[in-house]
């Protein structure tokens, strides 16, 4: 798991180079990695902390764009669905991996002429055959065999994830009473169709099955994915899944980055077949996000190779001056992400590759004193409940709802009365919730507007998003949480969340390094994530005019990147 700084920088500076030898070719392939959960302050510090580490090497030698921002909602289907298509959540129609239809009917649904529409629309770990499984219900023979070295048979995984969902947990289509899979539920197209289009090669790797979203409406975007579930529990046996200690987490994000370097030698993701190197592929990491949220964890030691350490405090700590910096569990996941993608910038050839580094969102809060955990279910039972004794005979008012650090509610009444409603009684709702000493120890802590700083409703959420009233998509209520607020049960089981709209949610790094691309830049011009859409097009020479959503929305390639 661990390289040689050494080795790094070599493997790093051997193919800058190259790189600038070839800075007029244009690229045959641009490899796309998210580091989910990764700041900018986060990037900025380990650079200059670790100055021979591969991100300060990629740094120094390519574009660094410092002043990033993710779509709203800050979560990991509207951020990826952004870099890969160019577009927001009001031209996507992606707005959270969780959500609402009201177009749509439940799954399982069969009489498609006399059920009533509105239903939940789940795209996580919630819609594999097997969601504690790692091959999301393959089953794999000796997969969980509980030694380590069953990890390997991973590769077996298939390469179509269509095939590791379970069609009875998709949403209903009215027209066609079939099952609507993630990719048919996108509104537009994603580079992996462009490049498909020209007859390029495309891969890519993420966390649960349900992101061969990307694979576009066409259902022709990827030619291969590697998606193992993250949420499933591990082979090593017990009861707990990759997210729970950051070691985990790692050996699992290993997976994918092995899968990554098949690829980048032509392979396929188990290294058994020579197919050729895709013209864009790539991968997310979930190791730096799941260190900024576990409260307590294991983690390896960066100065002590292979060494597991128990319990080491996640997020961020206090140093000697009193700023914040990544804690042991942060940095160690930090050192891991940095020797990972060495690997793979070694691996590619830079004459003719591009890599751009970036993050689907970021994670709030970054300073743990400020946490409070809020009890949403208890908080949209109230709701309800409000509503009801207003309403004699009403059966609740909340549709759904989504709560991570933000609030998102569809609602079963879209009236003015009923969405004005919901806001009164969000900014006049409050308790006791909970938050976390600088040990990790859980206190007390009141809040007050249900932790909300403003809350958006009816017509002021729809134009948020750009969309006209009746939108089947879209939340009728959208709650900006104060820094700090987190909704959760009432165990103190994280300390930081996404989903919102806060600074540390959104502002995100993006780093593009390789052929073609200027050495030693840093621009601190605002731009968007959704630009990294364009820009892969144009590194490959392709037209980003052919996405959907660019020209929808303009949205522009990333600017002085020769």
């Amino acid at each position: 798991m661990k390289m040689n700084n050494a080795l790094i920088s070599l493997a790093v500076a051997m193919a800058l180079g190259a790189t600038q030898a070839n800075a007029a070719t244009p690229a045959q392939h641009v490899v796309l990695i998210s580091v989910d959960g990764l700041h900018q302050d986060d990037l900025a510090w380990f650079v200059k902390n670790h100055p021979a580490s591969a991100l300060a090497t990629l740094v120094n030698n390519g574009v660094e764009y410092a002043n990033a921002m993710t779509p709203f909602p800050s979560d990991s289907f509207p951020g990826l669905i952004g870099q890969v298509t160019g577009g927001h959540p009001g031209t996507t129609g992606i707005y959270y991996d969780v959500t609402y239809n009201r177009d749509l009917l439940p799954p399982g649904t069969t009489d498609c002429v006399n059920t009533l529409p509105g239903t939940v629309v789940a795209f996580d770990e919630s819609i594999d055959k097997n969601t504690d499984r790692l091959d999301a219900g393959q089953n794999i023979a000796g997969l969980y065999d509980n030694v380590p070295s069953s990890y390997a048979l991973i590769s077996a995984l298939s390469g179509d994830p269509k095939t590791l969902i379970d069609p009875a947990m998709l949403p209903v289509d009215p027209m066609s009473c079939a099952p609507v899979y993630p990719h048919q539920y996108l509104k537009v197209n994603t580079v992996f169709n462009v490049a498909k289009s020209q007859h390029l090669r495309t891969a890519w790797s993420d966390k649960h099955p349900a992101y061969e979203i990307v694979n576009g409406r066409a259902d022709n975007g990827v030619t291969e994915f590697f998606t193992p579930e993250i949420n499933s529990l591990t082979v090593t046996g017990g009861s707990v899944d990759f997210t729970k200690n950051n070691v985990d987490t790692q050996t699992y994000d290993n997976l994918k980055v092995n899968a990554v370097l098949n690829w980048a030698k032509g392979k396929d993701h188990a290294g058994t077949g020579t197919v050729g190197v895709p013209a864009i592929y790539g991968m997310n990491f979930q190791s730096v996000s799941t260190a900024q949220k576990l409260n307590l964890s294991g983690y390896y030691d960066p100065a002590n190779p292979g060494a597991v350490l128990a319990n080491g405090l996640g997020g961020y700590v206090a140093d000697g001056s009193g700023a914040l910096v990544p804690g042991p569990v942060l940095s160690g996941a930090l050192s891991f992400v940095d020797q990972s993608i060495s690997k793979i910038v070694a691996a590619v050839d830079p004459s003719n590759t591009v890599v751009i580094i970036s993050a689907k969102h970021g994670q709030s809060p970054e300073n743990r004193a400020k946490l409070v955990l809020i009890n949403d279910g208890d908080m949209l039972a109230a709701l309800d409940a409000a509503w009801n004794a207003a309403h004699p005979g009403a059966n609740g008012l909340v549709a759904n709802a989504l709560d991570d650090d933000g609030v998102l509610l569809w609602l079963k009444d879209r009236s003015k009365v009923a969405t004005n409603f919901a806001k009164h009684f969000l900014m006049n709702y409050s308790g006791t919730g909970i938050g976390s000493d600088s040990l990790g120890n859980k206190t007390a802590v009141n809040f007050t507007n249900a932790g909300l700083r403003t809350v958006n409703a009816g017509a002021d959420a729809y134009a948020m998003f750009g969309v006209k009233k009746g939108d089947a998509r879209v939340p009728d209520v959208v709650g900006i949480a104060k820094v700090g607020s987190v909704y959760a049960g009432s165990k103190l089981s994280k300390i930081a969340e996404h989903g919102g709209n806060a600074l540390n949610d959104r502002h995100v790094p993006i780093l593009v390094w390789g052929a073609g691309i200027a050495s030693g830049v840093t621009v601190t011009d605002a731009v968007e994530t959704v630009q990294i859409a364009p820009t892969i097009l144009n590194s490959l020479g392709l037209d980003p005019n052919k996405l959907k959503a660019v020209l929808m929305e303009g949205t522009a390639v990333l600017p002085k990147l020769n």
